[in-house]
């Protein structure tokens, strides 16, 4: 695949008209008001009938789920264009709309719809897929950070055929107005003291329980439109019915469900970099052609030039990484932790070094909220953080290639 085919093409002409009409102008409410995003997600979910693509979808997971086949990542065709191409465009504006979006119906959906009995898809992974709920996926801790799984302190202990989780997440997007939480949890079942190594629990809590606190959200650099927050759990009883697969045993599950996870989001931060890069580069070269310094215009001037030529190649590169894995998804591929890790360390330096640029080739215009540039930095600068630090991309891809 070397360019988006006439398809792809009108489907991107009508996801930006959408977003150059109904969230364009409401960015500032976003980003200076604390409005939270979910209204406009729907409106672009019934705009697009995408909410009747999700009942398909829905339909199809839970019948493969009770015939006992394998989920449908691993099966040959899966396009993934379509979702990766809504996520350019939303990032073109704003990174945070899609972090929300994905969430809620990617990782927590997506981890209830693998794990869950078919009882527990329809209860709750169906609402989420629509949007009709908001999702929240709880892992991080406060002490952990990189050291997610091993560092994991929240606990869940059996008590007669309940559980009792308490604990504290944190950084959680959705987390202050998620009405369904994906949380994962140790087993403390008082027969080990090796507390890094103890078994990994994943349950579905909805909003209002009883010991379940959800915070306001935290003021952040960037991502203002991704409401991100805390969750504390005291004494929070949960019946089995609550426990992903109602076993402590499910097939992929804890550890390597979460590690499943984060292969996924990190071969989406790709999309949602090639967003920024394309929107900062846009950007860079409208103003660098208008703008005149002594009676000539900026994109004459050769340290002009060296930014806007490294930003083209820093969109080619990551665009050709986009669609290399549209066509290796559509072949049944699915990327190897270090390919993923490769994936989302490139293009999320990529993605903050355009924006950085821009900022530069703008001058003082650039660093003003008018511009936007200042604010694609802000939200491009957390690529390189969560779904694992670039420090932790490196050691992930060390360690996956000397296994191979």
């Amino acid at each position: 695949m070397y360019d988006w085919t006439e398809e792809q093409q009108a489907i991107i002409a009508v996801v930006r008209r959408f977003v150059d009409e109904e969230i364009r102008p409401h960015i500032d409410d976003f980003e200076h008001n604390g409005v939270p995003p979910y209204e406009v997600l729907r409106k672009m979910y019934a705009t697009f009938g995408l909410k009747e693509m999700a009942h398909e979808n829905f339909k199809r997971q839970l019948e493969r789920k009770i015939s006992g086949e394998e989920p449908v990542r691993a099966r040959q065709g899966s396009d993934p264009s379509a979702q990766l191409i809504t996520t350019i465009e939303l990032c073109r504006v704003s990174p945070g709309l899609v972090t929300s979006l994905g969430v809620s119906t990617g990782l927590a959906a997506g981890t209830i719809n693998k794990l869950g009995t078919p009882a527990q898809m329809e209860r709750w992974a169906l609402d989420l897929m629509t949007l009709d709920k908001v999702g929240a996926w709880a892992i991080t801790e406060p002490d952990s950070g990189s050291d997610a799984l091993g560092g994991m302190r929240t606990t869940a202990k059996r008590d007669g055929e309940d559980y009792v989780l308490n604990g504290q997440k944190t950084w959680i997007t959705n987390g202050p107005y998620a009405d369904t939480i994906v949380l994962y949890a140790k087993l403390d079942d008082g027969a080990s003291d090796d507390v890094r190594n103890r078994k990994v629990l994943t349950f579905v809590l909805d909003k209002g329980m009883s010991g379940l606190v959800q915070s306001s959200p935290m003021r952040k650099m960037g991502q203002h439109a991704s409401p991100t927050g805390d969750v504390f759990l005291s004494k929070v009883r949960v019946g089995r019915d609550r426990l992903l697969g109602e076993t402590e045993e499910p097939k992929g599950g804890g550890r390597q469900s979460a590690k499943d996870n984060f292969v996924t989001e990190r071969a989406g931060v790709a999309a949602m970099s090639l967003g920024i890069i394309e929107e900062c580069e846009r950007i860079s070269i409208d103003y660098a052609k208008n703008r005149k310094l002594w009676g000539t215009p900026i994109a004459d001037f050769q340290l002009v030039q060296l930014k806007l030529a490294q930003m083209e190649v820093a969109r080619v590169n990551v665009r050709n990484l986009v669609f290399s894995h549209i066509e290796r998804s559509l072949h049944g591929a699915i990327p190897t932790l270090a390919e993923a890790s490769a994936m989302k360390l490139y293009s999320a330096q990529a993605a903050c070094q355009v924006a950085d640029d821009a900022i530069q080739i703008l001058g003082g215009n650039g660093y003003v909220a008018e511009y936007r540039v200042e604010q694609l930095l802000r939200d491009a600068r957390v690529l390189r953080i969560y779904a694992g630090t670039d420090e932790m991309q490196v050691v992930a891809i060390a360690k996956d290639l000397s296994r191979s």
